[in-house]
């Protein structure tokens, strides 16, 4: 099967893995992590944070547009992941010049959270949708659950009843996320008398990381996120996948966010949920309370944060832990296979 990807994240990436695993005679061309084949761009070309870092990437995304659409005249089926504000361009442009063009869209946009107009453009332009979360079917009238691929990539969980004397960090995947949150997890990890465990995404594994995190001479440093999480007592993340993971590990944890101010302020004039956390989120929509705690821009501080590590309900932590895994039931990566 010939596959054209278009998967610019490093999350996407990661749930491209296992897809590739299944079955290796997948050859795939587009956009992608360059450990995965050769790619047209490297996914890292286009890592961006914030709604103004987008404008420096706009001729480099036409370009890849004009691109990608000329090389799916190649391929049976086109495999977009995430990232709408590419991907729904491109899938339109390659649906104009090739109308029966298999198009699957995976893990789709969060319409739940805002931009719910993007639907219409999904069911017009993307044959299969290929939804990771259960209560999408609220949004998407014309999307299939599959699975959460979560479920199928993490094979490791905590045990509750073990004290691992070791607290995680997860600072973000992205410079701008990293740089607000490290001073105030450096200052925290002081506070703390465990052993303190700064995650680093793998694909960051071969740059100067002293240049995005500073001195991390209190911190040990770990490159296996779900590792590091089963064996720790207690984590601080930033907002993003790695909380859910941290959810289905059993990892308790508080979540923190500080995005630019311009940036939050616009995103609360159109989002209108009650949480960001995704295992939250999970819960609200089966009307069960939330798991975890929220910091969000000036409400993460230090007093904070260890106000949510100290008050921690664990008994209650399992518990949704186990619910979580049960709201999603089973991994994807079998159900997208049969649908490409």
């Amino acid at each position: 099967m010939k596959l054209l990807v278009s998967a610019l994240e490093p999350s996407a990436n990661i749930h491209l893995e296992p897809l590739l695993r299944l079955d290796p005679d997948i050859e795939i061309s587009g956009i992608f992590d360059k450990r995965f084949g050769s790619p047209i761009y490297d996914m890292q070309a286009f890592s961006v944070m914030g709604f103004f870092d987008v404008i420096s990437k706009i001729k480099l995304a036409k370009k890849a547009l004009k691109e990608m659409t000329l090389l799916a005249k190649e391929c049976n089926t086109v495999l977009l992941i995430d990232a709408p504000s590419f991907n729904l361009p491109l899938a339109k442009e390659i649906k104009k010049r090739y109308p029966d063009k298999k198009i699957v869209y995976y893990i789709l946009p969060k319409v739940w959270a805002w931009k719910k107009g993007r639907v219409k453009k999904i069911d017009r332009y993307c044959d299969i949708q290929a939804s990771i979360f259960p209560f999408e079917d609220r949004y998407f009238t014309n999307a299939t659950y599959v699975g959460n691929p979560l479920l199928d990539e993490i094979k490791l969980r905590r045990n509750p009843t073990v004290s691992y004397k070791n607290i995680a960090f997860m600072p973000g995947s992205r410079r701008g996320e990293i740089k607000r949150l490290m001073p105030i997890f450096k200052a925290l990890a002081k506070e703390l008398e465990s052993n303190k465990t700064i995650i680093v995404p793998p694909f960051l594994k071969y740059h100067d990381i002293k240049d995005l995190y500073g001195d991390l001479g209190e911190f040990d440093i770990s490159y296996s996120a779900h590792e590091t999480l089963a064996h720790s007592d207690f984590a601080f993340i930033c907002s993003g996948t790695a909380t859910l993971e941290a959810a289905i590990i059993g990892t308790p944890f508080v979540l923190a966010y500080k995005a630019k101010p311009i940036d939050f302020k616009i995103a609360k004039m159109f989002v209108k949920l009650p949480y960001v956390g995704l295992a939250n989120l999970l819960l609200h929509f089966s009307n069960n309370p939330p798991m975890h705690t929220e910091l969000l821009q000036d409400t993460v501080t230090v007093d904070n944060l260890l106000k949510a590590y100290i008050e921690l309900d664990e008994e209650k932590f399992n518990k949704d832990s186990i619910a979580i895994r049960e709201l999603l039931s089973h991994g994807s990566v079998k159900n997208l296979h049969n649908l490409l």
